[in-house]
């Protein structure tokens, strides 16, 4: 434990002064007793000694209680391991043509983005979320930040373009958790020494899971390599849960693709193993209310984080139940205070 006002310690010297002088008035009063009405006025044998005893507790409690009253004036501080909700989530979109059908309105696209603008407003600061495009191939469109208006800016410029590579998309966004565990600095720019060769890295125990969850937004029909179960796998053996989110209906829609008509389906098939791969859960949505729906399952990491916190309110509470404590004893036992 440490403090922040350290000299207010001092203030605890004064409590033996305080004691010096109680015991000095009741001595006072005692032989005031004595002189007024004789040693009769005292007890004696067995009662005088319980009598004792039970007068000196409402003073010990008093005594505690400003010596904790001195610790908390010098804001004690110490690390306390405090449980919060926190983590990364990735919101992974696909920006393939066959998002802008309209089978979900009005687009699936927007229906998606909608939802995404929701979850975001309702996130705590410890919350970090980034989002990812992808089509043919994957980019991340804003690194994990807890930054909401950024997140919303970088959500409202997604729009619909070419093919689907769902493993684009998990790839880039587990790049994406990679490079927000590095931190800023995880990267070394400015050098010019070559960079260190990156260790395979050791799949965690299966059912253990990272703080961090990628919410794949799609209608599920990939087009284009590499394989999804393989990306996929490679986040299982990182701890990552992918949760899949089909939208778009069963029967799917038309669409005209810069004159070819096209038509789209969901395929739920492929998303369910994607997400029971990674120990994720598999979502359809078929209209907006849906979408919403799937972020407020999301099972986000509950971990204590060690945090220096003041603990000066939880003394001065404690300090206070302690002098309560002992005024009222002494009233309740001999009519007066301490």
């Amino acid at each position: 434990m440490s403090f922040i006002w350290p000299p207010m310690l001092l203030s605890i010297a004064l409590v033996p002064i305080g004691i010096w002088l109680y015991a000095a008035i009741g001595g006072r009063r005692r032989r005031r007793l004595v002189n007024a009405f004789g040693a009769s006025a005292l007890s004696g044998g067995g009662g005088r000694r319980r009598s004792r005893l039970a007068r000196a507790i409402p003073p010990a409690l008093v005594v505690v209680g400003l010596v904790v009253v001195g610790v908390a004036l010098a804001r004690p501080q110490a690390v306390v391991a405090l449980p919060r909700q926190e983590g990364t989530v990735i919101l992974a979109f696909d920006v393939s043509d066959s998002m802008a059908a309209t089978d979900v309105a009005p687009t699936r696209m927007e229906a998606a983005k909608t939802a995404a603008r929701d979850f975001v407003a309702s996130q705590p600061a410890t919350i970090y979320i980034g989002v990812v495009a992808f089509s043919d191939a994957g980019v991340s469109a804003q690194t994990p930040t807890n930054d909401q208006a950024t997140v919303l800016s970088a959500i409202d410029r997604l729009t619909p373009q070419k093919g689907t590579s769902l493993a684009a998309g998990i790839n880039a966004a587990l790049d994406a958790i990679a490079a927000a565990q590095r931190g800023p600095y995880g990267n070394n720019y400015y050098s010019n020494a070559s960079a260190a060769p990156t260790p395979t890295a050791t799949p965690v125990p299966a059912g253990v899971y990272a703080p961090a969850v990628i919410v794949l937004l799609t209608d599920g029909e990939n087009n284009e390599s590499p394989d999804p179960l393989a990306a996929a796998q490679k986040a299982a053996n990182e701890g990552v849960r992918i949760y899949t989110v089909g939208i778009g209906s069963a029967a799917g829609a038309d669409l005209d693709v810069n004159g070819v008509h096209v038509h789209t389906q969901l395929d739920a098939i492929g998303l369910q193993q994607i997400s029971q791969v990674t120990g994720g859960t598999y979502y359809s949505a078929t209209d907006a209310g849906q979408l919403r729906s799937v972020y407020d399952n999301l099972s986000l990491a509950f971990v204590a984080t060690p945090e220096l916190t003041e603990l000066t309110a939880l003394f001065a509470g404690v300090s206070g139940l302690l002098l309560l404590a002992g005024g009222m004893t002494s009233l309740l036992w001999w009519g007066r205070l301490p």
